[in-house]
This record gives C-alpha cells, structure tokens and sequence, in this order.
C-alpha cells in the first residue's frame, strides 16, 4: 500500500513538472511576442510593406528586403526539393545498406549540424569567390542549398519510412515497376512528412541572417521592371532578417528592427499554419 502510494505520489510530481515545463514554454513564447508587436505593430503601415527607405524622400520601408526574401526563397527551393526528396528516395528504396549509405546519412547529419556562419564562410570563398559570383542573392541561395538540404532529405526518408511495406509488396504483386510504385504509392502516401520538411526548409530560410551577411549582402533596391527582377538574382539584396540585424546594430534604428520582427513573426505563424493545413489535408486523403 505504500509502495502504491509513493508511486502516485511521484507520479504526481513528474505530471505537475511536466505541465510547469510547458507552461513556462507557454508564457516564454507569448512573452516575446506581445513585446516584438507591442513595439513594432505600429511601425507596420502600408507605406512601410510597400516602399523602400530613401533619405531624399523621408520614407522608410522594406519592400526591396521583402522582393530579396521571396527570391530567395524561391531559389533556393527550385534546387533543394528535387535534390532532397530524390536524395531520400535513393537512400531509402534503391540503395542497398552498407557503407555508402551510412556515408550519405553520417554526411547529411553533418551538415545539419555545422553552425551556419560557416556555411557563409564556405558560400563566399566558394560561390562568391571562386565561381566570381560576387555578393548575390544567387550565392546566397546556392549556401542556403547546402543548409536545408539534409532537412528536407531527413524528413522526406522518415517519411517514406512510415509508409507500410505491404503497399510495396502490394505493387510489385500486381506487376507495377519500381518508379511506378514510388510515384503512384509512395510517395503520395509521404506527402505530409515531405510537406513538413520543405516548409520548415522555408522557415529556416526566412530566419537565417548570418550566412547571407557574408554571401547576398545587404542591398534593398526594389526592381521597377520584371526584367529587373530577374537580373536581381545576380545582385546584392538584403533579406528581412538581414536588414533587421543592419537596423538594430549599425543604424540603431530599433522602430524598424521592432517592424521587420512584427513581420517577420507573422510570417513563421503563417508558414506554420500552412504546414498543419497541408499535413492535415493529406493525411485525410491517405486515410480515404
């Protein structure tokens, strides 16, 4: 009985430690959010969304670092997901276990923890330097490549491995080849996981400064043509965390820091809804 007892008891505590835990989780997120709105909400104005900072018409805004952000993100992209998810496929249903796949998974592992300045150390010796790229969000985009990569192939091959093996022996019963199996089957069933992984990829992008210091610089014109758009890859462009870093530490400007981290904040929120959205919705039609 009083071993019986004791146990409640601890069980009790380790519950009330786990629930202190999350709360203080709770209370720490909601913390930072109600300062960085609270500070910044009222710098975010439609002129703000919309121009960009010039001294000689007395406007401050981040619409060049937005357009920065979204071709980066769009860069990088285009190359990492058929690379990560191909990745994936190769290391969890062509290849055969032994020692090349357990060099691509140590070397993916790796890379997903190396600290990213060096990845910008590397991006602008190699990219920039070597390859005469020069400070471009091209550079940029070719280092981040190399950051999310292992995320995307990480969460792609977990994903594939949820997938029950009596859909492939299923297939291979019915005739169906490989490629068939991995396109038709396989991959529609792993949709979410792989969802996951490239919107968290997005994410991660949205939120790196410190590799794109040393590779995409920190210009924030804004292309007044779609010519111009596309020849920006090739250019300097800041990011909105970049110009945030620039904002609180060289022009100590903390009302537009406060603004860009409003905006910021709003981004990750809605990247992060659009993620469970996306997740949820093909959960459901696996299940159907």
């Amino acid at each position: 009985m009083n071993s019986l007892r004791r146990r409640r008891i601890a069980d009790g505590m380790c519950y009330a430690l786990i629930y202190l835990c999350a709360g203080i989780s709770v209370v720490l997120l909601a913390g930072i959010i109600i300062y960085v709105f609270a500070r910044g909400a009222g710098q975010v104005t439609f002129s703000f969304l919309t121009s960009v900072t010039s001294v000689l018409r007395g406007t401050v805004g981040i619409a060049g670092n937005i357009v920065n952000t979204v071709l980066i993100i769009l860069l990088t992209m285009l190359i990492a997901t058929p690379v990560g998810v191909g990745a994936a496929i190769y290391l969890n249903e062509y290849a055969k276990p032994g020692r090349l796949v357990n060099l691509i998974e140590f070397a993916t592992e790796t890379l997903s923890g190396i600290p990213s300045i060096i990845f910008g150390l590397f991006g602008m010796m190699f990219f920039g330097q070597t390859l005469g790229l020069g400070y471009s969000l091209l550079t940029g985009s070719l280092t981040l490549i190399l950051m999310v990569l292992p995320l995307i192939t990480r969460n792609t091959q977990e994903a594939l491995k949820t997938v029950p093996d009596s859909y492939r022996h299923g297939a291979v019963g019915l005739g169906a080849g490989k490629w068939y199996t991995i396109r038709t089957i396989l991959l529609p069933s792993s949709m979410p996981g792989i969802i996951t992984g490239v919107i968290l990829a997005i994410g991660r992008i949205v939120g790196e400064s410190a590799a794109l210091l040393f590779t995409a610089g920190s210009a924030k014109v804004l292309p007044k043509t779609l010519a111009g758009m596309f020849s920006k890859i090739f250019h300097s462009g800041g990011t909105l965390t970049v110009q945030l870093y620039l904002s609180a530490t060289s022009e100590g400007d903390f009302d537009t820091a406060f603004g860009i981290a409003t905006v910021l904040l709003v981004l990750v929120f809605i990247i992060n809804m659009v993620t469970k959205r996306l997740a949820a919705k093909y959960d459901v039609m696996r299940k159907n």
